[in-house]
């Protein structure tokens, strides 16, 4: 914790990130800063074997390793490479213990989080998440103060870092979205890790957008989330601009779904986050309490809008629901309006390109 201590100089450093999709796509731009601070280092993340699809999409990404394929033996697994640095951007006891063990040379953990990061750890940051007013992007990077780098970037810079390499969509996706069309989708489930719009709200918003026919609404979720969403919100699944593909796509093959659409409405989840690292129209949906709100899970990105009620309920903080009134008052309308801009834009930017020029027009009569 020292400040004369000498700066790391790493030649492989490993990121551990054993949390959620959204969790570790707001971890890629510290990766692509630690190459910038690094150059010509390996730069590999550890996370959980659903969110590696994601993490091998990213262009700043050397080498996924999944938590699963090591958790046998993490100490060998750490002995066996040339690892000399680790990041513990999630805390992960065994993971600390056998970094610890193996001998790596820089173990970076954050002092104030847990016991034994600072047991454990040699090189440490101090940092408190709960008091932060930083977004979850901007406190990853406390974890590179060990290399020298003290600056938070801001929010308009942590975008620039997003990088990706997508697969070209198949046959299969292809014939499914028109490029005429404003190809929009709602992922209304969070699996648990973000507090909800109502479905109703969601069935509300597709009935405003059928006053624009260029408008297609597409479901997206789990399988299990697609059961949830016929057993519970028929009556959206029955509109007329709705497709439920809830459960038709791997990990990877949402991601390059939602980036050949044209926008995603969510709550906090990994969709979201992805949707905004990709560039993508993306509307977040969030309440104003501590640690949910945007200030910390705000869709990052230049085409990313986040709508939040101004107050909190009086349940909100201990309220265990998915949702809550605060959620209730983000209206259907509002968001519509957003789409509704976003649709006739889409449509104004086709007219212009398909519109003859002078010349062209001359020669057509």
């Amino acid at each position: 914790m020292a400040s004369h201590r000498k700066l790391i100089s790493s030649s492989h450093i490993l990121i551990c990130r054993t949390d959620n999709i959204g969790d570790v796509v707001l971890t890629l731009p510290m990766a692509q800063r630690l190459h910038e601070l690094n150059p010509g280092a390996r730069i590999s993340l550890l996370c959980r074997s659903y969110v590696a699809d994601v993490a091998k999409l990213s262009s700043c990404i050397d080498e996924v390793v999944v938590l699963e394929d090591i958790e046998q033996d993490p100490v060998a697994f750490f002995k066996n490479s040339d690892i000399d640095t680790v990041i513990f951007a999630q805390p992960n006891r065994m993971l600390v213990h056998a970094a610890f063990r193996a001998g790596i040379r820089n173990r970076i953990g954050n002092a104030r989080q847990k016991l034994y990061l600072m047991l454990f750890c040699n090189r440490w940051v101090r940092f408190s998440k709960r008091l932060t007013d930083h977004h979850e992007a901007q406190i990853n990077f406390e974890f590179l103060k060990p290399f020298g780098d003290d600056a938070i970037p801001t929010l308009e810079e942590v975008s620039h870092y997003q990088h990706f390499d997508l697969p070209t969509p198949d046959q299969g996706m292809s014939s499914l979205l028109c490029g005429e069309h404003f190809n929009l989708i709602f992922h209304p489930r969070s699996n648990g890790h973000g507090r909800e719009w109502p479905v109703e709200h969601f069935e509300q918003l597709a009935r405003l957008l059928a006053t624009d026919h260029r408008i297609r609404i597409w479901l997206t979720g789990s399988a299990a989330e697609g059961e949830w969403l016929r057993a519970n919100a028929a009556s959206l699944l029955a509109q007329p601009n709705v497709t439920d593909v809830c459960g038709r796509f791997s990990l990877e093959q949402l991601a390059v779904f939602i980036n050949e659409s044209d926008a995603l409405i969510a709550s906090g989840t990994g969709p979201l986050h992805l949707s905004g690292a990709l560039g993508k129209h993306t509307i977040g949906l969030f309440p104003p309490t501590r640690p949910m709100h945007p200030g910390r899970w705000a869709a990052l990105g230049e085409h990313s809008v986040n709508l939040c009620s101004n107050h909190a309920c009086a349940e909100c903080a201990t309220n265990t629901s998915r949702t809550c009134n605060c959620m209730k008052e983000i209206s259907p309308e509002q968001t519509a309006q957003i789409v509704l801009q976003w649709s006739q834009e889409k449509a104004n930017e086709s007219a212009a390109h398909t519109q003859p020029t002078a010349q062209n027009a001359a020669l057509l009569h």
